[in-house]
């Protein structure tokens, strides 16, 4: 997922350097907002990224924190991570029977107390991999799953881990991708014995550098034995890259490439069928770009796929000024306009949707069966990528809410599941770069919905690029709760940190009356000491 050349100059001015680092009705919904969209879910844990396997991200069995005390709501510890300068502090941790797992940029996974944040235990993934690779600082950057008795997640080399959830211990590792540069940004989602998760890669920085021979990698998703690592199935998203020819700077261009999983996989377990959406092209104009497509969970093999928006190539090198040749279709073609966020699988008068939101600003529901959209609504204007929805949505029942990115201003949605019609905006704050820590950085600050938001009942939690937790009503979209991260803390693990804009990738986890926020991404406010999570409890 790379960055939209048009709506972002001030973020890329400070990122220049750095990013080479790195429509019909379908009838009624459910009249029951609060109920578990997995119904295998009960109790008030947050054990995946997405919560559940139909990635509802709406914990209906969190009770204690409810619109009446959530303005009640203060911090009980920050634990903090290795000072890694410019990594996406973005590992969503997870938390299951009072323990909470998470994962640091310099590769450091721990096991905390989930109410006091004393530690478990802790693995360090640089033992087996290594040092970070050049010009990859996120360490860990995907979320944790937890499930039976192990824990999984992956790292910026490309690898899935699974450790043993009491002691720690490594139960096994694996590369899940032979491909060079492949990340994990996706997080594992767990279905019985199997575990699937999307590939990424590191190339997509890289681009930047017009001596680097761009490009080569595709997108996968891989389903893998959760007991011991064993691959039982991998799909592309097109065939393998060739040499083309050569860039400006006699560099060798490969293409096609790009397709990259960036989110994680939701599942029907009904029908056994795996979703996710794709990135668009790096190189090329060819393969399963911008798309959503349902894999059998079994075998992998394609149950359909529904492009949206092609032609779209589009690198880093489009972000900077005049990039000429190395981005050829600035403004037409080059439309970062890739699938980023996870999707939801819904249920509308007995009828299974998938829904999700485009970084264009348009936000669809698919038919779960066919993949014929059933209907969609711009929230955002297009054509650029940034102006929608990045990570993910919430669905609490019968309401979808979204957050959408780069659009002016950034605004909080909810939506008829329904219909698709919207119910209410919440627009960003307009003093969210003049107060609190931000305001000694209002030159770099951005008043963005980053994270993907989560949702409990009556709460909607969202964070921002200006350093800022919000609290919304899912009823009327009101602020009822904001805390400022860019400030010192002191870590219970005894290490000084502080906190910057709230994360992407993940958002809020909210389990059994504590809620947990990463808060390390970009811009990267000036800092020496490491990023911090966040733990907020009733007083």
């Amino acid at each position: 997922m790379q960055f939209s050349p048009t709506v972002r100059r001030k973020a890329l001015a400070l990122a220049a350097g750095l990013a080479a680092l790195t429509t019909a009705s379908c009838g009624v919904a459910s009249s029951e907002p609060e109920a578990a969209a997995d119904r295998g879910h009960r109790s008030s844990d947050w054990p995946t990224w997405q919560l559940d396997t139909v990635g509802s991200r709406y914990n209906a069995n969190e009770r204690e924190i409810t619109p009446r005390n959530a303005g009640q709501l203060e911090l009980k510890y920050a634990y903090t991570f290795g000072n890694v300068p410019y990594a996406r502090v973005g590992s969503q941790p997870a938390v299951a029977d009072g323990v909470l797992y998470v994962g640091g940029p310099d590769g450091e996974f721990v096991a905390l107390d989930a109410k006091t944040g004393e530690t478990r235990w802790s693995y360090d993934a640089n033992e087996l991999t290594g040092p970070l690779p050049d010009g990859a600082p996120n360490g860990i950057r995907d979320g944790a799953a937890v499930s039976g008795d192990k824990v999984y997640f992956g790292d910026s080399t490309g690898r899935i881990f699974a450790l043993d959830k009491r002691s720690g211990k490594l139960r096994w590792a694996k590369k899940v991708s032979t491909q060079d540069l492949s990340a994990m940004t996706s997080s594992p989602l767990i279905v019985g014995n199997r575990l699937f998760v999307g590939v990424s890669t590191l190339e997509a920085g890289l681009a930047r550098d017009p001596n680097y021979a761009c490009c080569k990698h595709r997108g996968q998703v891989v389903a893998l034995d959760t007991d011991t690592g064993d691959q039982i199935w991998e799909y592309y998203t097109m065939r393998p890259a060739e040499e083309v020819g050569t860039w400006p700077s006699g560099a060798k261009k490969y293409a096609p490439a790009g397709g990259s999983v960036w989110s994680s996989p939701v599942a029907d377990l009904k029908s056994r069928t795996v979703f996710v959406g794709t990135g668009q092209n790096t190189t090329g104009s060819e393969g399963d770009i911008n798309s959503v497509i349902a894999l059998s969970m079994d075998t992998g093999k394609v149950r359909w796929k529904n492009r949206m928006t092609f032609p779209d190539t589009y690198t880093t090198a489009c972000e900077q000024e005049n990039p000429g040749d190395y981005c050829p279709g600035l403004g037409t073609t080059a439309l970062d306009a890739d699938f980023g966020a996870s999707a939801n699988v819904i249920t509308v008068r007995g009828r299974t949707l998938v829904t999700i939101g485009q970084k264009n600003g348009m936000y669809y529901a698919f038919d779960a069966r066919s993949g014929r959209v059933v209907w969609r609504n711009e929230l955002a204007p297009g054509p650029h990528g940034g102006v929608g929805v990045q990570w993910g949505s919430v669905f609490d029942g019968r309401y979808l809410y979204a957050a959408t990115w780069y659009e002016e201003p950034s605004t909080l949605y909810k939506i008829d599941a329904a219909d698709g019609e919207i119910v209410w905006t919440s627009a960003h704050p307009e003093d969210g770069c003049t107060t609190g820590g931000a305001a000694a950085f209002q030159d770099m600050c951005m008043p963005i919905f980053t994270p993907a938001p989560t949702g409990s009942p009556g709460l909607i939690y969202e964070g921002s690029a200006d350093g800022k937790f919000r609290i919304f009503s899912s009823r009327t979209g009101e602020v009822l709760y904001t805390f400022d991260a860019i400030r010192d803390f002191q870590g219970v693990n005894g290490v000084p940190g502080r906190g910057s804009a709230l994360s992407g990738n993940g958002g809020a986890i909210v389990a059994d009356g504590m809620v947990y926020v990463m808060a390390g991404y970009y811009p990267f406010y000036p800092t020496d000491k490491g990023t911090v999570m966040l733990a907020f409890g009733l007083k």
